[in-house]
């Protein structure tokens, strides 16, 4: 089997870089591309050249792809001593509720108006909106936003210390569950069985909240990447990252498949037709 080689640090010179203020908070933003919007939100450590890898995919299936820096070294490759330093600053930032109880991390606050002004810049029916782990719920929060039409949740890792627990407070969640059921939408998502930082409880639980709206997919764990970069060997120490660090590039591969699924989902949302002609399922 291919197995996606270690990767260099990533210049993200192909991007073009940009300080977006919404909320009265300024924070730095990749942006490349062109057609609809989508904001790709990094998983931690940060924008790994995984990350990075993902971006350039939405980008050159045909959208312009937001790609937002909330924490971590930008285009790092994640070592294990980097990517614990940013897992301790992010759990204790005023930005995020990485624990239980914590409810909605305000940061989704900053990006539902990244979604705004990634609307009126590029126009369409609405925005996409892709989270990955720590990030992952904030996909479905950002759906307070009326421009986010195709939110796509990946292995959500939030809370860290609940397994069946969501990273929203009761009042949005049921402020969401309207918005989603009131415009038909629906939110797709994907997860490896044996994951322990995103589990089948947290699956039920979303669930419980959004019925036949949660389209979660389950991807075998043996199928996973193997060899990963060091962070998520040492640290996160299970499959986890379905279309980042744990992909394998190969044709036909499940988590392959769950790129083009995301990529086909973005385009039937946002009526948008893959350029490439590249086959999705």
């Amino acid at each position: 089997m291919a197995i996606t080689e270690p990767q260099a640090d990533d210049a993200l010179a192909d991007f073009s870089t940009r300080l977006i203020d919404t909320e009265g908070v300024s924070k730095t933003v990749y942006v490349g591309g062109s057609g609809p919007a989508v904001v790709l939100m990094p998983e931690m450590p940060g924008i790994s050249p995984d990350v990075v890898r993902l971006s350039r995919w939405i980008r050159d299936a045909g959208f312009t792809v937001y790609l937002p820096s909330l924490f971590g070294i930008d285009g790092a490759f994640p070592s294990t001593a980097d990517g614990e330093k940013a897992v301790r600053r992010a759990c204790v930032s005023a930005e995020f509720r990485a624990f239980a109880g914590g409810g909605t991390s305000p940061i989704t606050a900053w990006l539902r108006g990244l979604a705004r002004t990634a609307l009126a810049e590029c126009g369409g029916p609405g925005v996409g909106a892709i989270g990955l782990c720590f990030s992952g719920n904030f996909a479905l929060t950002m759906t307070l936003e009326p421009a986010v039409i195709a939110p796509v949740v990946n292995h959500p890792s939030l809370p860290l210390d609940d397994p069946a627990g969501l990273e929203i407070s009761d009042e949005d969640a049921a402020m969401v569950r309207e918005r989603i059921e009131r415009d038909g939408l629906t939110v797709l998502a994907y997860r490896f069985d044996n994951d322990r930082w995103c589990t089948g409880q947290r699956f039920a639980a979303y669930q419980a909240l959004l019925g036949d709206a949660f389209d979660g997919r389950v991807i075998p764990g043996e199928t996973a990447n193997p060899e990963p970069p060091p962070f998520f060997r040492d640290v996160v120490g299970c499959p986890h990252s379905v279309v980042t660090a744990h992909l394998v590039d190969q044709q036909g591969h499940p988590t392959l498949r769950a790129r083009d699924e995301i990529l086909a989902f973005l385009a039937e949302r946002l009526g948008h037709d893959d350029p490439r002609g590249h086959e999705t399922h």
